[in-house]
């Protein structure tokens, strides 16, 4: 009985000790966050201009990619909902829009206009590092961006 009793206090408290954690880590990356640079899996880097939000379960990012004029070269404006389970960011891609000229190793980039209902969203599994008020942000492709906080 005494074993029995305190398997259900222990997993009484680890059941509400990990529940509490995902919602304290997603605390963190909510709120605005500024775009500094893109670098890519094959090499380069690209300075970038734009904003990354995340509320409590959407995120929505605008940004351009500047060429060495620092005038835009490319845009992207997407966004949708995400989970966030310590590193784990999960994107689901509800919103997309999309164009842009060759940048470096950066291909052109045709005119992209999509909208998704929930069940037909694209997600796309990253991992997000955050020190402080940086984030860096690690795609499946290989490719990472860092933003700088800019509100909570």
């Amino acid at each position: 009985m005494r074993l029995v009793l305190a398997t259900m206090i222990v997993a009484t408290v680890i059941v509400c000790f990990s529940s509490f954690l995902p919602a304290a880590e997603a605390s963190e990356i909510r709120g605005a966050w500024r775009a500094e640079t893109y670098i890519l899996k094959a090499g380069g880097q690209h300075q970038v201009g734009g904003h990354i939000f995340f509320t409590e379960t959407d995120w929505t990012v605008l940004f351009f990619v500047l060429g060495d004029d620092e005038k835009p070269k490319r845009g992207s404006g997407e966004g949708g909902t995400y989970t966030l389970d310590g590193e784990d960011l999960v994107l689901s891609h509800l919103y997309l829009l999309t164009a842009g000229q060759e940048v470096g190793s950066l291909p052109e980039s045709p005119l992209r206009m999509e909208v998704k209902a929930s069940a037909d969203a694209a997600t796309e599994p990253c991992r997000a590092v955050l020190d402080g008020d940086s984030m860096t942000l690690f795609f499946p492709s290989g490719n990472h961006m860092t933003f700088r906080r800019s509100s909570h």
